[in-house]
């Protein structure tokens, strides 16, 4: 199972910052001495290119973020201060979904171990997005012809309000969000499929309604990727989450999309999406978690 990796591409930001940056270096290096990846290779994924990044975003947006030329608001907005490794760092981050998209497409399966971008909008960052890996890697696949139909499953706390934005009225791919109805973003745009969920919703109820959703998704297809974001976020102990999910409900989440992706013989690339917990190792625990899954479930294309 291929697994790409960027948190060497550091983004460097002032003491007190709230984002938990050092969960990438963590969770790379529990995955490098897991005996259950062993043989799995860790790869450094090519940067995306300014051609990549415009099937989704304006070219003036590109070229404004790569010259430092965003305004403060622009800056504010996106929550990361401006530097070229912030810069450098996301074109990695696209350019890693975009190579686990392929990598899947032969193997099944593959991971970005950072990713999840899903605020990035055509013209704007917002949330700690610059640009959007998943909707990148759809159209980068797409123009290569290796891909007619994909879907996107958010499972991030967060609304894919990005993701629904570039993707929207576009029959070769679908968008589904399942998140907090009160969570940020204050403004969605609509995804093809969104299931709001309140405050405090636990493992069953939260179950229940993937479960759901998963079949609206799959009624849609058939899809020739698919991509998963695979946030941390719903968890119980997470600052911004709300959702009350435990461990075993984000491991059973995990399970069932594994599970239902591989009885469709459905090629899954799967991004890490948002964590917030003040405990990193909690984190890094789900994260992992959710990698060890793929690896045991795995996936099958179809012949």
């Amino acid at each position: 199972m291929h697994l790409y990796y960027t948190d060497h591409f550091e983004l460097p930001l002032p003491d007190g910052h709230r984002f938990p940056m050092d969960k990438y270096r963590r969770l790379r290096q529990a995955i490098a001495v897991s005996d259950l990846h062993r043989g799995d290779p860790l790869l450094v994924p090519p940067a995306a290119t300014d051609d990549q990044l415009a099937t989704c975003h304006d070219r003036q947006y590109i070229r404004r973020v790569i010259a430092g030329e965003l305004t403060a608001a622009e800056v504010r907005r996106i929550g990361f201060p401006w530097s070229a490794k912030m810069v450098e760092r996301s074109r990695r981050s696209s350019g890693a979904t975009i190579a686990a998209g392929r990598a899947a497409l032969v193997d099944g399966i593959a991971v970005n171990l950072a990713g999840g971008t899903h605020h990035a909008q055509p013209d704007c960052g917002e949330g700690y997005c610059v640009f959007n890996d998943a909707a990148v890697a759809i159209r980068t696949l797409q123009a290569e012809r290796l891909i007619r139909r994909a879907c996107v499953i958010d499972l991030d706390v967060h609304q894919g309000n990005g993701t629904a934005a570039i993707l929207s009225g576009d029959d070769s791919a679908f968008t589904f969000s399942m998140h907090g109805t009160k969570n940020f973003p204050l403004r969605k745009f609509p995804s093809d499929l969104d299931i709001d969920l309140p405050d405090g919703t636990g493992d069953e109820a939260y179950l229940q309604q993937l479960q759901a959703g998963l079949d609206v998704v799959f009624a849609a297809g058939p899809f020739d990727l698919a991509i998963y974001l695979a946030g941390a976020d719903p968890y119980v102990g997470d600052r911004l989450g709300r959702l009350s999910l435990s461990f075993d409900g984000l491991r059973r989440r995990d399970e069932v999309v594994l599970e239902r992706c591989r009885a469709m013989g459905l090629p899954l690339a799967i991004a890490m999406a948002g964590g917030y917990a003040p405990n990193v190792d909690d984190i890094v625990r789900i994260h992992a978690t959710t990698i060890a899954l793929a690896k045991v479930v795995g996936t099958l294309r179809v012949p």
